[in-house]
């Protein structure tokens, strides 16, 4: 193809005639009303329809276009167009191809007198005869090109292409605008999406519900065709798929892959986004973790990290080979981000629900043993009678008497049934041997830290006022923590709501010995008067889901370090729980 113009149609140096007073006061009316559309339009296409009518009128042209460079596929395309046949809209020209194509590959104007006498000219409507072309260029980048034609031989002047040039240049500047304009408001709403993306991710704590909030919602904010995330794991060399969201069917693999043969393996090895502009070429037919749609073309994958660990990579897909722009792949880490601290929230929760459940647990095991001791000590009592009367009757058979052997019987069963309460006290006994010396503040400080993603997810503020010197207890560490566990769990359900609790520490002389008073107050609806007797009773609650064991077993804990629990206050601005125990 001849790059350059034929000469009879290139005329371009020639000096343009100074234009008449009228005219260039009909000029400037144009070119106002043409920046003017900033103001009255938000719509570049609009806007760009309202310019070409502007122009054609101005240049008393019979029809025109205004086509526009597309990043993706390096063509000009017809943007808006006036007075050509309905279905050119899918017109494309490469780069120097036709008059528009010349002139937006050299970022020159043209005048074409005559169009049949130009190898360049493409036809798009029958009638035309003569035509001018101008760039529209903004910091020596050509956007695209104003195009206008006339149905007459010589249609156009020199002073027409002057003027052509001058109204493409201030549509440039107007459309430009627009362009950022609503490029401000998409990346505006982006970031309202982001914001609440990031609010509905951390409330999601089943983790499935989470992925698919991901990949739905990344799907969705970047207008792809498809998305996927797959989890990374690291100790086997696998991904797996997690979730997957697509305007259609697609058939993916949701089984361990291996990481070489998998598209998203290169994201897990550099720890960087990589994009690939079509996915439908020979390279790509053997990856098994891509989705299995013959329209997909494009994708773009980021890895989620959190704290320099890959969790997985979130990829997304286009139906038309496109090439990602620098905001939308800052938007993909974003959401990728927000993506890994939602994982790892969400696994945190889950280890605390975890120890939750395992506290309960223990706890019914505590109180099954605790019940356990009390009936074998009560059944030691009446059996230690019941040995001593025995043994005091005396009863001798010969030997031949078949009640000699009875009473061997009886005799080796009270001695069973002895040795079986005992091994149950024994049991339910505490061994001195797992006390040890403390520091409360340490014993606290461990305590909170096991509570403190559910004292956040409550939404709930808690305050540790430590002592200004080391408080050493002799405990059993475990069980003290239980005991404060229970407090702390008890408190954050008493405000549903969300509140604060405050915990600190006073010492007292009680008859000559060191007291530590720990105080434990919530900000809760306070506990029911009917119930503030009788709350360390076994198996009394307030809640229909309560078990009634906690503060019972609490009480004995403490019993038995030769400490103490009580309630100290509450009202319906909160109730304040006091554990005792003597310091060593």
């Amino acid at each position: 193809m001849d790059s350059s113009p034929p000469a009879p149609n290139a005329n371009l140096s020639a000096l343009t005639p100074e234009p008449s007073p009228e005219a260039d006061a009909h000029a400037v009316s144009v070119l106002y009303r043409i920046s003017s559309l900033v103001t009255r339009e938000d719509d570049p296409r609009r806007a760009l329809r309202a310019i070409l009518a502007e122009i054609i009128a101005a240049l008393r042209a019979a029809s025109g276009s205004v086509a526009l460079l597309n990043p993706d596929t390096g063509k000009l395309e017809i943007e808006v167009q006036q007075g050509l046949p309905a279905d050119l809209d899918a017109v494309a020209l490469r780069l120097g191809q036709g008059i528009t194509g010349w002139v937006a590959f050299h970022g020159k104007p043209q005048l074409v007198r005559d169009v049949s006498a130009d190898p360049r000219y493409i036809s798009l409507r029958q009638e035309v005869r003569s035509e001018m072309a101008a760039p529209m260029e903004e910091h020596g980048q050509v956007l695209g090109v104003i195009n206008v034609d006339s149905d007459a031989v010589g249609g156009f002047t020199e002073a027409d292409l002057a003027l052509l040039v001058r109204y493409t240049a201030e549509a440039t500047s107007v459309v430009s605008r627009l362009w950022q304009l609503d490029q401000l408001r998409g990346k505006a709403r982006q970031l309202e999406s982001l914001i609440s993306i990031g609010q509905t991710l951390v409330t999601k704590l089943d983790q499935q519900e989470l992925f698919d909030t991901v990949t739905r919602d990344a799907r969705q904010i970047l207008q792809c065709r498809a998305c996927t995330l797959h989890l990374y794991e690291e100790s086997r060399g696998t991904v797996r798929l997690a979730s997957a969201a697509s305007t259609q069917p697609t058939d993916l693999v949701a089984e361990d892959l291996p990481l070489q043969a998998c598209l998203v393996g290169s994201v897990i090895h550099t720890r960087k986004q990589i994009d690939y502009p079509n996915i439908q070429s020979p390279e790509f037919l053997d990856l098994h973790d891509l989705p299995n749609d013959p329209e997909l073309r494009s994708v773009l994958a980021a890895p989620v990290i959190y704290e320099d660990e890959v969790l997985g990579v979130l990829s997304v897909f286009t139906d038309h080979v496109h090439r990602f722009t620098n905001a939308e792949k800052r938007l993909l880490s974003a959401l990728a981000g927000l993506g890994a601290v939602a994982l790892q929230n969400s696994r945190l929760y889950a280890r605390v629900f975890q120890s939750e459940e395992s506290l309960r647990k223990n706890e019914q095991l505590t109180t099954l043993g605790l019940l356990a001791a009390e009936i074998a000590h009560e059944i030691r009592n009446p059996l230690t009678v019941i040995k001593l009367l025995y043994g005091h009757l005396g009863l001798d058979f010969p030997e031949k008497d078949p009640r000699r052997t009875d009473v061997r019987v009886i005799s080796e069963k009270l001695d069973q049934l002895e040795a079986i309460v005992s091994r149950v006290l024994n049991f339910a006994k505490a061994p001195s041997t797992l006390h040890s010396r403390w520091p409360i503040t340490d014993i606290i400080d461990d305590t909170i830290v096991l509570v403190r993603l559910k004292l956040a997810q409550c939404k709930i503020h808690l305050h540790f006022d430590a002592p200004p010197r080391s408080l050493v207890v002799d405990v059993n560490k475990g069980q003290i923590q239980q005991v404060l566990l229970n407090l702390l769990i008890n408190a954050t359900q008493a405000m549903p709501e969300g509140g604060q609790i405050s915990i600190g520490c006073t010492t007292e002389d009680r008859q000559g010995l060191r007291v530590l008073s720990i105080d434990i107050a919530d900000t809760g609806a306070g506990i029911p008067e009917n119930l503030r007797e009788r709350i360390f009773d076994s198996f009394l609650s307030g809640r229909p889901d309560g078990t009634g064991l906690g503060l019972g077993i609490a009480k004995r804990i403490l019993v038995s370090h030769h400490g103490d629990i009580h309630l100290l206050r509450t009202s319906s601005a909160g109730t304040t729980m006091r554990i005792s125990l003597p310091l060593a």
